[in-house]
This record gives structure tokens, sequence and C-alpha cells, in this order.
């Protein structure tokens, strides 16, 4: 990543800042844009310019980044019901339907995102696509209990599909201790909804990149500025 791509990328994550208002209760995603939104949260927070927040953090990663800004973790048991969630993507297609999850951090960004009234997404214009799936994988978070098989039957699905590895050939792991898989499809996914369907309908896949119809919103950083795209699904 280029300093160009990393500046729009700060650029969108410290635009979010203007959705956040006093008393709020944020889902904060996972990846180098949020991580920009967080510190200008902890900026504004520690300036008093943003009062009585709470966040509940996606991922270790994004968990200890608010701590180092003194900005409040919560749980879902405690506010089942988020006013917003904030976090990036690696796709984005016209109807605002996503690919999210290489940052390793999916299924806890899925369960912390349906709570909130509203998701928006932010991002630089690079993840923009007219497919979902045309310029990068797609990540499963599977079972490690005989993990071969379920790369075996993603590979089925049309696509090529791998387990995840370390750099030392040990498979990655995700916070919750599961195993992860990266399935390609050659210029893009056919059908997002119905592979949408055949995932969650599969033993040993716990959840899959697909957020569909779930953001309201997506902020841009480009070449021109920034735009605020507006999904089918506002909430």
């Amino acid at each position: 990543m280029n300093d160009h791509q990393l500046e729009l990328r700060r650029k969108a994550g410290e635009r979010a800042i203007d959705f956040v208002h006093d008393g709020m209760t944020l889902g904060i995603g996972t990846g180098r844009t949020v991580g920009f939104f967080i510190e200008r949260l902890g900026e504004m927070c520690r300036a008093g310019q943003l009062r009585d927040i709470r966040t509940v953090p996606t991922s270790e990663h994004s968990a200890a980044k608010l701590r180092e800004f003194n900005i409040p973790i919560v749980s879902l048991a405690e506010f089942p019901a988020l006013d917003l969630a904030i976090d990036g993507a690696d796709e984005v297609d016209p109807d605002l339907n996503l690919i999210k999850g290489l940052g390793k951090a999916l299924l806890r960004e899925k369960v912390v995102e349906i709570h909130a009234r509203k998701f928006i997404v932010i991002v630089d214009e690079s993840k923009l696509v007219n497919r979902l799936g045309e310029s990068g994988p797609l990540p499963v978070e599977i079972v490690p209990f005989e993990a071969s098989s379920h790369v075996r039957w993603l590979n089925t699905l049309g696509c090529r599909a791998e387990l995840w590895l370390e750099q030392d050939g040990s498979p990655t792991l995700t916070d919750n201790g599961n195993y992860l898989a990266r399935a390609w499809f050659e210029g893009g996914i056919p059908d997002i909804f119905d592979l949408n369907r055949t995932l969650n309908d599969r033993p040993g896949i716990l959840e899959h990149g697909l957020f569909l119809g779930m953001a309201c919103q997506a902020i841009v950083a480009g070449e021109d500025g920034i735009r605020v795209l507006e999904g089918k699904n506002v909430r």
C-alpha cells in the first residue's frame, strides 16, 4: 500500500466521525482504515468534543487501540442495540453489498454489525467493484476439525479455495481460534445471494465474508474528495 492510498483511507476514517454524537454506543470494526477512525475518536473524546461514548470492538486489535485512548468498551449483553457501526471493507459493489474479512475478523464483525441501527462502511475508491469477488478472494471462517474437507467442498462451488496459511506454514487463526480459507472466483461471484445461502447451510462453515444488505452508507475517499454513497437498505 502506498502513502497516497494510506492518506485516502485516513480521510475516509476521519470523515466518519461526523456521524458520531454524544452518548452513542458504537460497533468498531477492524483494519487500518478503522484505526484512523479510532484515533480521531480518541482525540475528540480526550478533548471533550465527544462525551459518553461506548464501544463494542470486533477484534482484540481494535480493543487494544481503543484502550490506548481510554475509550470505554462494553458488550452486546449490556447494550444489544448499537447506535452505529463503523468498519472497512475489502470490496463494495454498487448496491453496497460487501466482501469483508481479509483482516481476519469477519465472524465478530458480522455479529456486532447486525446489532447496529446503522452501519457505515469506510473505504478508499480502490475498494469499489462492479461485482463482488472480482478483485480478491472471499474469506471463509471454518472449524479446525477436518478443515481440509471444508476446503475441498469450497472448491466444488466454482472457485479456487485454499486454507489460509501463515509464513511458517501454520493455519491462520482468528480471535475465535478458528481457521480461515480464501476462495477466488474468476471474474467475480456469479450470484452472491445464492452463494450466501449455500455457505450458510453447510456444517463446518462458521461464517463468510459476504455482508449483503447490511451497509446503509459508504464513505469513499478518492482523487476528487469524499463521497457518501447511499445503500438500498437504509435502516
